[in-house]
């Protein structure tokens, strides 16, 4: 008879300090892409950085001895891994567009596309007055930040992309909520997003001629940072806390990676804070932790 699984509790301290590393890794992850990007296109990065964790993930497996079911999970690994993708080359273009804050707060509204897949699909995902709520609430945000005039540095095509970046991630979640890899290995998991991530976005850049690149010490920074602390460590450590700690304590939690990208934005690129968009910006993230009450969560 296998052993149940132990409860998941609440956040301690140890959790909220590890919570508030992964903000925070989370939040300059786009930052870092900017900061490279006069040295390597966005789409390139983010193409390398994938395929350097997807190698780490791997051997990861195989230090752990964690078979891949291909066979099982296949069909649903590659279409999430086609989503993934997808989200992250939308993340690419967004960042060539608009700033670092805009495409952060942008790319958080995933859980709003994801509660309401999951809605149509997963019968026990069916929202509540109050979700409803905080949906509207939202959208009433993204009609803000986007009925404003672009400061320099943004544009609402480079919005456009980030906001779609959140629907692809979005609909990453449902794929694997609603598919075998419901029940599949974290790592597993993982390791179809970044192989999908890795495969598509090298080859747009190639296709499109935006593989030429810069050997500086900031692209050398900006790669280690996001293929091996932000693509690698904290995906692991994230999935990992999901296993310890009530799922939506930590979801609330990591609502204040977006709050901490339009700071560190301001602080560290000199974006520029337009009031319209920093109101839009504090509705689209008061409506997505009220929809986060639900469980419908993000899985990356």
């Amino acid at each position: 008879m296998t052993p149940s699984r132990p409860p998941r509790g609440p956040i301690d301290r140890n959790a909220a300090l590890l919570m508030l590393g992964l903000c925070l890794c989370w939040a300059l992850q786009q930052i870092a892409v900017k900061w490279a990007a006069p040295d390597m296109a966005p789409v390139a990065q983010i193409g390398w950085r994938s395929a350097v964790a997807a190698g780490l993930v791997a051997l990861f497996m195989a230090w752990r001895q964690e078979p891949l079911h291909w066979r099982r999970n296949g069909r649903a690994g590659a279409l999430v891994g086609l989503l993934f993708g997808v989200e992250f080359l939308l993340v690419a273009e967004a960042l060539v567009r608009t700033s670092a804050a805009h495409t952060v707060v942008f790319l958080y509204t995933a859980p709003l596309f994801a509660a309401l897949g999951l809605h149509l699909r997963v019968r026990a995902e069916r929202l509540r007055p109050l979700q409803w709520g905080g949906l509207l609430l939202a959208f009433a945000g993204i009609a803000l930040a986007f009925g404003r005039a672009p400061a320099a540095g943004t544009s609402l095509l480079g919005d456009a992309f980030a906001l779609a970046a959140g629907l692809a991630w979005g609909l990453t979640t449902v794929g694997v909520r609603g598919s075998r890899l419901a029940d599949a290995a974290a790592s597993e998991v993982l390791l179809y997003q970044l192989v999908g991530a890795a495969l598509l976005l090298l080859a747009v850049g190639a296709w499109t001629g935006q593989m030429a690149y810069r050997p500086t010490p900031v692209l050398a920074a900006s790669l280690a940072f996001q293929a091996v602390v932000v693509a690698f460590v904290s995906y692991l450590v994230w999935f990992w806390l999901l296993t310890k700690v009530v799922a939506s304590a930590l979801g609330a939690f990591s609502f204040l990676t977006p709050v901490l990208g339009v700071g560190l934005g301001a602080l560290l690129l000199n974006e520029p804070l337009e009031p319209a968009f920093l109101g839009g910006a504090v509705l689209v993230l008061a409506g997505v932790t009220v929809v986060s009450l639900n469980p419908a969560k993000s899985e990356h």
